[in-house]
């Protein structure tokens, strides 16, 4: 089996590529600059030597087209696009872009190569919005509040019209927040458990945030790359939403990680209004019954374990 990832530089796209490899796959993988790219990820899990990398602009469609008839995949995993929700306000074009007008080029290139190309969407939790604390399923509408959010609602709906209009095997992962040592420094988490452990270390520093009151759902990402991969398995298409069920504060997840290192958060951390979003969710919440009864997933690691691997 052949596998191509767009975007195999990102933290799902690192996991998967080693997740698949353990699967026998041969593994292509996608960035713009292959050549000038680090592969932080890839080299983090000591892999990168063994993933064919190629060059590719998910928005320009001879680009796609080109590394589709290169790697000859049997399954395409599409995980590119600008990945930050508070970036995303400050880059709303270059977000909405980035998402839809790349699934689209590849769906279209699935189209045209007409041989049975299952196709791997990496949808968001973002795109239901605020639920009012009810756990969201995949019936439950999309109501984006931020630019990352309405591109992600637009790339699921492209990815639901192309599979019912030209029959083609594209499915969605509806994914809740996952986290893990290769998340980027900009996300929240990461920025907790780093400051964290200099503040162990003896830095000085405070830990400065938004809102501490929001809540999510936050899982391992090593353990939802394999929810992709049994979404491509299956024998009909569909949209699953994968997350661990449970829903903690931002908090909770501070308290926890200053807790491992004996600390008391109180004494080390600040809010600021400038870290606030223009608009955000309140309540993050899911129900995951589906991947659990279809695909026989479901998350194993809760939010204390992950603090722990992400120290």
């Amino acid at each position: 089996m052949k596998a191509l990832i767009i975007g195999v530089s990102g933290q799902d796209g690192s996991y998967l590529a080693d997740f698949l490899l353990k699967k026998g796959y041969e593994v292509f993988g996608t960035s713009r600059d292959a050549q000038g790219s680090v592969f932080q990820g890839l080299s983090f899990l000591g892999i990168k030597n063994d993933v064919h990398l190629l060059s590719m602009d998910p928005e320009d469609f001879r680009s796609v087209l080109v590394a589709i008839k290169k790697s000859k995949p049997d399954e395409i995993y599409f995980l590119a696009g600008q990945s930050s929700v508070g970036l995303s306000f400050e880059q709303p074009a270059e977000t909405i872009q980035s998402f839809t007008i790349g699934i689209l080029n590849v769906l279209e290139a699935v189209k045209m190569e007409g041989r049975g190309i299952k196709v791997y969407h990496a949808g968001s939790s973002e795109a239901f919005g605020d639920t009012d604390g009810e756990a969201a399923k995949e019936t439950t509408p999309f109501k984006p509040r931020s630019p990352y959010a309405l591109a992600k609602a637009s790339s699921t709906w492209l990815v639901d019209n192309y599979r019912e209009a030209y029959d083609l095997f594209a499915c969605t992962g509806i994914l809740f927040n996952h986290e893990s040592p290769l998340r980027p420094a900009r996300f929240v988490t990461q920025k907790i458990i780093q400051t964290a452990k200099r503040i162990s270390d003896g830095s000085k520093e405070k830990l400065i945030l938004g809102r501490l009151d929001v809540s999510r759902d936050w899982g391992w990402a090593p353990e939802y790359v394999e929810a992709m991969w049994l979404m491509m398995q299956q024998e009909n298409p569909d949209d699953y939403i994968i997350a661990t069920g449970k829903t903690q504060s931002l908090e909770e997840f501070v308290s926890k990680a200053f807790e491992v290192l004996g600390l008391d958060w109180k004494n080390h951390v600040a809010q600021s209004a400038d870290l606030m979003r223009p608009t955000d969710l309140s309540v993050s919440k899911a129900d995951p019954s589906k991947a659990k009864k279809h695909l026989g997933w479901e998350a194993k690691k809760g939010i204390q374990e992950v603090i722990e691997g992400m120290m």
